[in-house]
């Protein structure tokens, strides 16, 4: 195979140093060509990044505070949106070059590209020098100037108890809908949510009208208005009030409101909440839908609520009618707990019975009841006890006497089981709240302490109650795997000294176990076995918790 050399290439010297180079353009060669071009021209060399020390964010200008940590993709965004002229050339490559921490200087490396002459491309390698400034950003200045908040949602329930809000503490924890806020302040007939933007706080009243009935109101404060600029500075306050009616409270609705809801019995029990309450007559399984705009135009008051339940045995029981869903309709026989007992002890064994020692206490109330499918004789079960009570409610006073039961049965009860003092294998999360400075002396000020926590321990205990025996009431809420883990310091409720907490903190409480009760109320309640029946927390049911640095366990004592 016959060699064919290679064309000859023709070069020329170069305009300036005479270097032979192949033919170009600008008849210059590399070096000369960068000499005489600067294509990093209209870049500035040097910069500088605003820094808040605080909250540790950097300034997005023009009004965003980004957090970044150093040498990460996001500060070196932030360093590129300050340079001026970068949309001039193209960017090839961009890394951080390593610099003393405490130096407050931050030195980013730069490849860019350019066509500087017709089919010629020019690479350059340069250095930028960015100068770290510490100042304070908006939030942080106005935290420490106590003006932190510029929007406060004020949630109130005129209820002599705090499950309400124990309850919805959980359902924003489990929709997240803390993440916006500064903090959260604990009054005596409610919480205070503090936002730093009115759109935050808006959008908090508008998730609590979605789960709870309520009604809300805004109002707004002028703090400082500039004339030459037309504009104004204000802060908003959203007050919502919740429907002061809870599960499993006794109400009486007025005559011309229950024509409305289908004739329904004006003596309902409240069977469940959410947007709106739901009604039921426990002797028709008549069942009734209560918005809030319809309750707000004729509001009225539980008679009694759940503090108010008796508890009763069930003497027999019958099912006798229709069905609806889980509910039963029967007749029942019930008794007040402990009636029939013996009074005879063990050095006095000729005593006799003492039914007739009280009329009162050895009654047999019969009753229509919604409870026909889980109650059997011998159970223990809770009721209102209407025969001996009186109620200040004009609704109540012109209900005809026929219409007006002895018992209301509400729920099935399980002494056996409160009587033991056994540990709950799970647990809770809270909000981390602050005491009111101005609170009443004779309110409660909150499950985190108070001047009356031996009040605010039994309606968190009852809340825990009423979580395990209802599935349905469980299901809405996220429950953790307790920890065997010994009590320590900084528990709220353990009386140790409380730890610092951030703006986005939650506590973890542990759910306490029941107190064991004192006296057994039935003759053989003392040695009796746990219900079989009794709706177990299973372990399917529980979440992993993770360990995050904004979560404290809360153990009892």
């Amino acid at each position: 195979m016959e060699f064919v050399p290679a064309p000859a290439v023709h070069r020329v010297l170069c305009a300036d140093c005479g270097t032979p180079i192949v033919p170009n353009s600008a008849n210059l060669c590399v070096a000369c060509l960068r000499n005489s071009i600067d294509i990093t021209e209209g870049i500035p060399k040097q910069s500088s990044l605003t820094f808040c020390r605080n909250c540790e964010r950097f300034l997005t200008p023009p009004t965003a505070w980004t957090i970044a940590e150093p040498e990460s993709q996001e500060l070196l965004a932030i360093c590129l949106k300050r340079l001026k002229g970068l949309n001039k050339v193209r960017l090839t490559e961009a890394h951080f070059i390593w610099t003393e921490p405490h130096s407050k200087r931050l030195r980013v490396s730069l490849t860019i590209q350019k066509e500087v002459l017709t089919a010629t491309i020019l690479e350059q390698v340069f250095e930028i020098e960015y100068l770290v400034q510490y100042t304070q950003c908006p939030d942080c200045a106005r935290q420490a100037a106590k003006n932190t908040w510029k929007a406060v949602v004020q949630v109130r329930q005129k209820v002599p108890h705090k499950r309400t809000f124990l309850y919805l503490e959980q359902l924003i924890l489990k929709h997240s809908a803390q993440k916006d806020t500064i903090s959260v302040k604990e009054v005596k007939d409610g919480l205070d949510f503090f936002y730093s933007q009115r759109s935050h706080a808006i959008k908090m009243v508008e998730f609590l009208s979605s789960i709870v009935p309520v009604k809300s109101k805004s109002s707004e404060q002028l703090l400082s208005q500039d004339t030459h600029s037309n504009t104004a500075n204000y802060k908003f306050t959203y007050s919502v009030e919740i429907m002061p009616i809870c599960k499993d409270d006794l109400v009486c609705i007025p005559q011309k409101l229950a024509r409305q809801l289908g004739n329904i019995n004006p003596l309902t029990i409240c069977s469940r909440v959410g947007n709106s309450i739901h009604l039921l007559d426990v002797a028709t399984l008549q069942y009734s839908e209560l918005s809030a705009p319809v309750y707000w135009r004729t509001p009225f008051d539980s008679l009694a609520t759940a503090t108010d339940l008796v508890e009763f045995t069930v003497l027999d029981i019958e099912p006798s009618g229709p069905r609806r869903g889980k509910l039963v309709l029967a007749d029942a026989q019930v008794a007040m707990s402990g009636a029939f007992r013996s009074s005879s002890t063990h050095d006095d064994p000729d005593a006799i019975m003492d039914y007739e020692s009280s009329s009162y206490t050895n009654q047999i109330y019969h009753t229509r009841t919604h409870l026909g499918a889980i109650l059997q004789p011998g159970d223990a079960v809770l009721g209102f006890h209407l025969s001996n009570t009186n109620f200040n409610s004009d609704d109540y006073a012109k209900l005809p006497a026929d219409r007006i039961p002895d018992i209301i049965l509400v729920k099935k009860a399980y002494p056996n089981r409160r009587k033991k003092s056994r540990p709950r294998n799970w647990k809770l999360q809270s909000i981390a709240k602050e005491a009111a400075e101005d609170s009443d002396p004779k309110g409660v000020i909150g499950r985190m302490g108070g001047r009356d926590q031996k009040k605010v321990e039994e309606d968190y205990e009852l809340f825990l109650r009423d979580l395990e025996e209802d599935p349905e009431l469980r299901g809405t809420v996220n429950l953790f795997k307790a920890k065997d883990d010994k009590p320590g310091a900084g528990s709220g409720m353990a009386g140790g000294k409380t730890r610092k907490k951030t703006h986005f903190a939650m506590d973890v409480d542990e759910a306490p176990a029941p107190a064991a009760e004192t006296e057994s109320t039935m003759g053989d309640a003392e040695d009796g076995e746990d219900e079989p029946d009794f709706p177990e927390v299973q372990l399917n049911e529980l979440l992993e918790e993770f360990d995050e640095m904004t979560l404290e366990d809360q153990h009892q004592p």
